[in-house]
């Protein structure tokens, strides 16, 4: 099976930062391999937008090195990275200033789309926003791309979205989560309602409860200074896992649009439950053996902030009334993971007598690494002596399933294409930003209330010992951590 690639409007594509890491780790790269793909037709141009001062060239240098460090070298074509870099630009830019601004316009196209990528501190994106729109450089149908963090409480994330909002309307505005470009994460829905086989199943009857699990083997070395002013909860609950769950929890939405995805989404927000500090655990990693701890990293002994959460949330409708969803995420654990296992329970009546075999049957969705799925069932174990059960998977595997898996875009490729194309279904909009904040303010003033600390977990394990009590008080257990 070859995918589809179809190619998007010519567009002129500016991005602020464009010298920064995300733009040479993420953009540029996923860029340039939409071009070898054909997705990019040969008018559109990329603009390269920082404080720095370069040339043309010396910023295709900048973007030539990016391609050959992040590029597999399989992928990497002289000609076609030389046609490429035909299409890139530089612009020198005083985000809070005056220079640059009319070299930029003068730069910018008629009749073409125009888009802006604010890959830069969110302290930058209303001075960005304002000088495009007062210098006449974007229009009513130009869209901005934001990256996370959109604020760190309601009260911040409300003050982001009234600025956007003073010269740009919702339809222009792309709050970028990558996690949502996964393509796994986008065949959940596939999966949930393109099968009549499971969406008669996806309810508190059948399921017993659902984990998501997002775990990393790198600590906040590089970054301890910021991510000490925010936390796993912050940094990963609020928008990577909550919009995993509103995709798992959401109402079937009347039809594959952005605003009836989004709304479905809302609606999912706003029906969780407050969480108690009897269902949180909180993390942060240890040191020892030649490891260095958090509060080394952090440059912070004080610190109280969390490298690892657990959470038991619970959604108040009909559908999932009674289902626990247990999300962790944390730092230094044993593997790289992230999953979501629906766990469906057992069978109303037990016909074998010999059960001792039995488990559940568990949907399991891969997303990293090696993207895929598998639904594990019961079935009998092979040979002579009765009936004795076995569980197996049933695997589904990207790179068995899909010919040149390789070239199935990344989820910044696939979300800069979105934007071109002006789809904001996998984008989340503002209100669904705030109800998020809404939901995860009180459990932070909780805990900062209470003066709670967390508790010291070792590097390379599984997370705190509290977070196996989360789940065995409850008769269950975490699916094991492993690549």
């Amino acid at each position: 099976m070859v995918s589809r690639v179809i190619p998007v409007d010519v567009f002129d594509l500016v991005i602020f930062g464009g010298t920064g890491d995300l733009a040479r780790r993420k953009i540029l790269p996923g860029l340039y391999r939409r071009f070898m793909a054909g997705q990019m037709v040969a008018e559109s141009r990329i603009i390269g937008a920082a404080r720095a001062d370069l040339t043309d060239e010396s910023f295709r240098q900048q973007v030539r090195e990016a391609i050959a460090e992040f590029v597999p070298k399989a992928r990497q074509d002289a000609t076609a990275i030389e046609a490429f870099l035909e299409r890139i630009h530089y612009v020198a830019i005083d985000a809070t200033g005056t220079n640059g601004w009319a070299a930029l316009k003068a730069l910018m196209r008629e009749n073409v789309v125009r888009a802006f990528y604010f890959s830069v501190a969110p302290s930058l994106f209303g001075d960005i926003a304002q000088r495009l729109s007062e210098n006449g450089i974007a229009d009513a149908w130009s869209r901005i791309v934001v990256e996370k963090p959109f604020g760190r409480d309601l009260a911040s994330a409300k003050a982001l979205n009234e600025v956007l909002a003073k010269h740009f309307n919702e339809t222009q505005i792309y709050r970028i989560d990558h996690y949502l470009g996964k393509e796994t994460v986008q065949n959940l829905m596939a999966v949930r309602f393109a099968n009549i086989l499971f969406e008669p199943l996806w309810k508190a009857e059948y399921i017993d409860h659902v984990q998501i699990t997002v775990a990393e083997t790198v600590g906040v070395d590089g970054r301890g200074a910021y991510y000490d002013k925010s936390g796993a909860m912050r940094d990963m609950v609020q928008n990577h896992l909550m919009q995993l769950l509103c995709l798992i929890a959401m109402e079937p939405p009347y039809h594959f649009d952005p605003d009836a995805v989004r709304d479905e989404k809302l609606k999912v927000i706003r029906a969780l439950k407050p969480v108690t500090h009897e269902d949180i655990v909180r993390g942060q990693y240890g040191g020892g053996k030649g490891e260095k701890s958090y509060v080394v990293h952090s440059e912070n002994p004080a610190s109280r902030t969390e490298s690892y959460i657990a959470l038991k949330v619970q959604i108040s409708n009909w559908r999932w009334q009674g289902v626990p969803f247990y999300l962790r995420t944390g730092k230094r654990l044993r593997a790289r993971a992230s999953e979501i296992a629906i766990t469906f329970k057992q069978p109303p009546h037990a016909i074998f007598d010999d059960a001792s075999g039995w488990h559940e049957n568990v949907l399991v969705i891969r997303l990293q690494p090696n993207e895929g799925m598998n639904l594990m069932v019961m079935i009998k174990e092979p040979g002579p002596g009765g009936m004795r059960l076995m569980q197996v998977p049933l695997d589904m595997s990207f790179a068995d399933a899909i010919d040149d898996a390789e070239d199935v875009p990344d989820a910044y490729e696939r979300l800069i294409m979105d934007v071109i194309r002006g789809n904001q279904t996998l984008f989340m909009r503002g209100d669904e930003v705030e109800a998020a904040w809404a939901w995860t303010d009180p459990i932070i003033q909780g805990w900062e209330a209470r003066g709670d600390k967390p508790q010291t977990y070792d590097p390379g394990s599984s997370g705190p010992e509290d977070a196996l009590m989360l789940m065995h008080r409850d008769g269950r257990r975490w699916r094991e951590i492993r690549e």
